[in-house]
Parts: C-alpha cells; sequence; structure tokens
C-alpha cells in the first residue's frame, strides 16, 4: 500500500541523513576556515584526498534523492526545490574536485557535506509530519467480518464472506458484524448502524427489511437472504467514493518549491552572467569560475529548506498537544480559507448516544428517583434502545433496581411488568391518548425528544424524555464560526424532525437530514460549486466520502478509525470549539512560513550580488566562507522565527 511506500521513503531519508552526518564531521574539521574559527591547525599529507573520498560519499549517497528529483523535474520543465539542491551540490562537488586535483581556489566540501545534511534532515522532517497516505480502503475493508454462518438446508456451516452468492441465506447470530448485505427472511432485532449511516439509535429490523454489511447486529438471530457481495456491497461503494474522492483533490503546490524555481532560474542565469562579464572585464578563468560557483553554491540557502519544514514540525507538535492530529498539512495551512463549514450531527455535535434528558414525577405518591428505578427495572428484560438509554442513565446514578416479574410486550405501544408487586407500565404516547389518560403539559420540550411514560397501577406516574443530546461545546464553537463569517450547516442521516431541531436549537445556516454518503458528497461538491472553501467534520463511516472531498476534512477522535484516516485534521477531544482553534492556528502557522520563506529568500537578494562581485571596485568580494556564514545566520533566524510559532495557539 502506498502508506508503507512512504514510511519506507521516511526511513530512506533518516537512514541517509545519520550516514552522512557522521562522514561530515571530518570534512567540516578538515576545512581551513572552520579551522581558522575554532583556532586549531589540522593538517596532514593527503588530508585534501580523504576530504574529497568522504564528500563524495556523501555527493553520492546523500545527495542522490535530490539529483534524482533534478532529472525528475528537467523531465517535466518544472524545476523547483530539487533542481536547485541538485545544481548547487553539483556544482560544489564538480568545483571542489577540481580543486583537489589542480584548479587554483579554495574547496566547497564543507559547505557541499552541511548542505546536503540539512536538505535531508529538512525532508526527513517534512516527510515525518506529513505522513498521511491513507489506511482509510483498508480500514473500511476490515469493518467487515472474514467468515460467515451459510445454512445449507438442516445444515450451518462456516464460510469465507468472498464465497457467499446472491440468495444465499445465512445466519447472524446476537452480537455480530453482519457478513453481507441482505433481507431479513426470519428474526426480528435491533443493529447498530451508526457508523455506516448516521443514525444514532439502534434501529429495529423485521422480515422484509434490508441490513447493511458491517453494521452490528443486537440481541435477536437474523436469518438473510444475501443481496449484493463484493464490488455491488454498500461498503464497497462508499470505498469507491473516498478513493475517488482522494484523487479528485487537489494539492497545493508548496511555498518553497516555487521560490526554489525562481531561485534556480535566478542562481544559473546570475552565475553565468557572472562568469562571463569578469571574462569579459579580464579577470582570469579562476577568478571568474571562483565567482560562479560562490554565486551557485550559496543562491540554495540551508533557511529555505528548512524554513517550510521547521514550522510545520513545530506546528503538529504543539497542535498534537492541544487535541488537533494534522495528517494533512496543505489542508492545514489553508484552513483560514474556510468559508464554510458542514457538521454531522451524530456523534460530532450531539454526544451520539441515545440518553435520558430528563426525567420528572407526575403523581405526589412517587419521587422523580422512583419514575426512573421503576422504568429501569422493567426495561431490564427489554432491547430497545429506549431501554438502553434508561438503563445507562440508572447505572450512572448506581440506582438499586426493584425486583420485577411477569415481563411482557404490549403489542406497539410499550411493555408492562411488575414491579415490587405493582403493575407496571412504559408506554408510548399514543397508549395514553388511546387510553384517555392526560400527558403532562411539560412532557413535550423539544422535538428532538423521544418520551415515553409510566404508569403504576393503571396511573400515570412520570414521564422519561431521551435524545441524543447535544454537546455543551457545540452552541459556542458555531457563534465563534459566525463572528468569523463562516457559515454553518449540517448533513446528518438522522430523521427531518430531529436534524430541524438540532439545527434551530444551535442557530445553524441550514440542514440536510436523511442523507446517504454519496448524498454528502454532492452537498460538499454543490457548496464547491458556489465558491465556498468548505471544511466537513463527522465522525463516522458515512462521513468518509464527505471528508476526502472537502477542502479540509475534519474526524473527531470518538469517531472511527475510518474517518480518522480520511481526514486532514483529527480532533482527539471531539470538541467542537478545538475547530476554532484550528483555523486561527492555521492562520498563525502559514504566516510563520511567509515569514521564514522571506527570510529566507531575503539571504539571496543580499547574498547573490555580493557574491557575483557588485561590490568589487569598492576592494568587497564576499568570498565562499563569508557567504556560509550568512547562510547559517539564515538558518539561524529562521529556526528562531519558527519557535515563535508556540505562542499562537490559544485554548
Amino acid at each position: 500500500m502506498g502508506h508503507n511506500h512512504h514510511e519506507m521513503m521516511i526511513d530512506d531519508f533518516k537512514k541517509r541523513f545519520w550516514v552522512c552526518l557522521i562522514l561530515s564531521v571530518p570534512v567540516i574539521l578538515f576545512s581551513p576556515m572552520v579551522q581558522e574559527i575554532l583556532g586549531y591547525h589540522l593538517s596532514f599529507p593527503g588530508i585534501q584526498y580523504l576530504a574529497f573520498l568522504l564528500s563524495s560519499a556523501v555527493f553520492f549517497y546523500g545527495g542522490w534523492p535530490f539529483l534524482k528529483g533534478l532529472l525528475e523535474e528537467v523531465k517535466q520543465r518544472n524545476p523547483g526545490m530539487m533542481t536547485l539542491i541538485g545544481v548547487a551540490i553539483s556544482v560544489a562537488y564538480i568545483y571542489s574536485s577540481a580543486i583537489v586535483f589542480g584548479l587554483k581556489g579554495m574547496d566547497f566540501f564543507w559547505e557541499l557535506v552541511t548542505l546536503i545534511d540539512i536538505m535531508l534532515l529538512g525532508h526527513w522532517i517534512e516527510m515525518k509530519s506529513v505522513l498521511g497516505a491513507s489506511k482509510a480502503l483498508e480500514l473500511l475493508v476490515s469493518m467487515m467480518p472474514s467468515e460467515a454462518h451459510l445454512i445449507h438446508g438442516d445444515h450451518i456451516m462456516d464460510v469465507k464472506v468472498d464465497a457467499l452468492k446472491v440468495n444465499d441465506i445465512i445466519l447472524v447470530k446476537p452480537g455480530e458484524k453482519v457478513p453481507a448485505d441482505g433481507t431479513v427472511i426470519e428474526g426480528e432485532s435491533y443493529l447498530n448502524e451508526s457508523m455506516l449511516t448516521g443514525e444514532s439509535s439502534p434501529v429495529k429490523k423485521v422480515i422484509e427489511d434490508q441490513l447493511i454489511g458491517g453494521s452490528v447486529n443486537g440481541n435477536g438471530s437474523l436469518k438473510v437472504k444475501v443481496l449484493h457481495t463484493g464490488k455491488d456491497s454498500y461498503l464497497t461503494k462508499v470505498i469507491n467514493l473516498v478513493n475517488e474522492a482522494q484523487k479528485a483533490k487537489s494539492t497545493t503546490q508548496n511555498l518553497a518549491d516555487k521560490a526554489a524555481k525562481w531561485l534556480t532560474f535566478i542562481a544559473i542565469g546570475v552565475g553565468v552572467v557572472t562568469f562571463i562579464i569578469w571574462l569579459i572585464i579580464g579577470k582570469d578563468l579562476e577568478f571568474a569560475l571562483e565567482r560562479m560557483v560562490t554565486v551557485m553554491v550559496i543562491s540554495c540557502p540551508h533557511a529555505l529548506g528548512l524554513a517550510v519544514p521547521l514550522v510545520v514540525a513545530i506546528s503538529t507538535a504543539i497542535s498534537a498537544k492541544n487535541g488537533l492530529l494534522i495528517r494533512n498539512r496543505t489542508a492545514f495551512e489553508n484552513s483560514r480559507k474556510i468559508t464554510a463549514m458542514v457538521f454531522d450531527k451524530t456523534g460530532t455535535l450531539t454526544q451520539g448516544e441515545f440518553g435520558v434528558t430528563r426525567y420528572e414525577s407526575a403523581s405526589n405518591e412517587f419521587s422523580r428517583e422512583d419514575i426512573l428505578m421503576f422504568a429501569g427495572a422493567i426495561e431490564q428484560n427489554s432491547e430497545h434502545p429506549i431501554a438502553t438509554g434508561i438503563l445507562a442513565k440508572v447505572k450512572k446514578l448506581n440506582f438499586q433496581l426493584p425486583k420485577t416479574a411477569n415481563f411482557q410486550a404490549i403489542s406497539g405501544k410499550g411493555i408492562e411488568a411488575s414491579v415490587a408487586g405493582r403493575n407496571t407500565k412504559v408506554v408510548s404516547p399514543g397508549f395514553l391518548i388511546e387510553n384517555d389518560i392526560s400527558i403532562p403539559e411539560n412532557a413535550f420540550n423539544s422535538s428532538s425528544e423521544t418520551v415515553v411514560f409510566l404508569l403504576i397501577d393503571e396511573k400515570l406516574a412520570g414521564f422519561i424524555a431521551l435524545a441524543d443530546e447535544i454537546r455543551p461545546e457545540s452552541k459556542e464553537a458555531i457563534e465563534t464560526f459566525r463572528r468569523n463569517g463562516i457559515k454553518v450547516m449540517m448533513a446528518t442521516g438522522d430523521n427531518t424532525t430531529v436534524a430541524e431541531a438540532v439545527s434551530k436549537q444551535l442557530g445553524l445556516e441550514g440542514f440536510y437530514a436523511e442523507v446517504l454518503p454519496h448524498q454528502k458528497v454532492e452537498i460538499i461538491k454543490e457548496l464547491q460549486r458556489r465558491k465556498e472553501y468548505v471544511a466537513m467534520t463527522g465522525d463516522g463511516i458515512n462521513d468518509a466520502p464527505a471528508l476526502a472531498q472537502a477542502d479540509v476534512g475534519i474526524a473527531v477522535g470518538s469517531g472511527t478509525d475510518i474517518a480518522a484516516e480520511t481526514a486532514d485534521i483529527i480532533l482527539v477531544n471531539s470538541n467542537p470549539k478545538d475547530i476554532a482553534n484550528l483555523i486561527l492556528f492555521g492562520k498563525a502557522t502559514y504566516s510563520k512560513m511567509i515569514q521564514n520563506l522571506i527570510w529566507a529568500t531575503a539571504y539571496n537578494a543580499l547574498a547573490i550580488p555580493l557574491a557575483a562581485g557588485v561590490l568589487y571596485t569598492t576592494g568587497f568580494v564576499l568570498s565562499p566562507a563569508v557567504g556560509a556564514v550568512l547562510m547559517s545566520l539564515s538558518t539561524i533566524v529562521v529556526a528562531i522565527n519558527a519557535q515563535f510559532l508556540k505562542g499562537s495557539l490559544k485554548k
């Protein structure tokens, strides 16, 4: 897979860097300029030849990725950073080698090896920080179980999922993943499809209902007729959507490459012009050649190679400490452009759990706590999602439940049992209406809630409201977006009533309800056609294609690995407010990159004319040694400036 190749490339740059760094140490120590600066003397017969051999090893081994990159960029007629580096190290190596074997002048060996070392380090840092070749497709495939229970006559045998055919009959046991898309032909159960469709609560499935491969069965056993296998399955279609969206996503050309492209033209052009002019003026070949080489070597500053990678490494580390994991640097840098934000609802704006929001007593005989305990006692025998939500609340509050007996379902209306010796029912509003029982005025506060009522000895005792609760941080986050001129919308697989209630409560610009994965992608595309720069935030498999299609895909950390691997940025703490911090930090990061590129190129604006000899008549000529010092100073400035980024992320 692609990500394995990417990891191999990172390891390759890492190995080249350390090998070349070790070989570079003696070359640097042999340099007359370094000896003069540090105040020591080191010389022995053949020292220049040893420096040549060590530098040759660094040039061919450490410089190979850049020489290869130079050839590729030349073939594509698109010179960039690789061309600039390749030209600089080639000129430095050839000229220095000529010095060793008789040409008059000073060699550039120490500048050569340090330049290669720095560029290897920069590329290693950069590639490591942007390791993001997506594992999404593998993770999507892993959602499917490897085996299925095939029913053959009176026998059940385990077979590989790949062996299933359309119209095969399979058994799905309680708690298992559904191995293929199909239709229920026997049994009933509740299935968790939240990571596939965005539906927040388990969905009841009965005979003739369709199942999605990869969804998780509840407590009932199901016999299922296979509808789709392989390339026709729902999950495969989602995989294809992710793949297509990722391939179609354009990448922003690195700013440093743009700068390098122009510097390549300038370096070669100025170098050649410098050589010709000095020859015309009457200077000897050695002097003109030294001027040309000096121009071409120092035109490739170490700072330019580190300008972007340093900021990337620092911003990635700072972000991780503050709950933002950056997988795609380009999308992160471009987060400053976001004009429209599309949120999934379940698990993103909401908690992602169908839980108790309110419970009240409607009788002087029973307390609020009694209502929850009686309901919890009777719901112990049910597998309905309402029962799951009530029991989760009971467990959280550590209530002791009374004993139950004679449990039975009231068809389509609720359940009943004897709880602590009293006839107890948990029923729907319809049951109350049919039996002329008044519904309390405060029972329904929000259309996003589902309300059930507790009857004890045929009298209304109280009610319990359940919903997928909105995260407490969501409203504040959306207000922040609106203050920054960003439109906020929601696209969810949930029903229209719930979606509308959440949208109104949060004050969204609009919402899309009951949407499938391909429809979410179309929503993103439509916004992009309107010239919006779109960010998508979600947590489920159903969000993965839209996350890939969006200009910036943001996954909340509480969601699936698939969503996280498809997204450009992951919110570890699942806090919508972190997205506002992300946008502000993205702006600060981009600003630092621009500043560093200005520093790096400003060095060239000063050093190239001086290296060419524009001040020669005043008696000043920039020597290779002084050029190297300026190169180092430029690198230090860039490094220090990048560190200031640490104070720009507010929590």
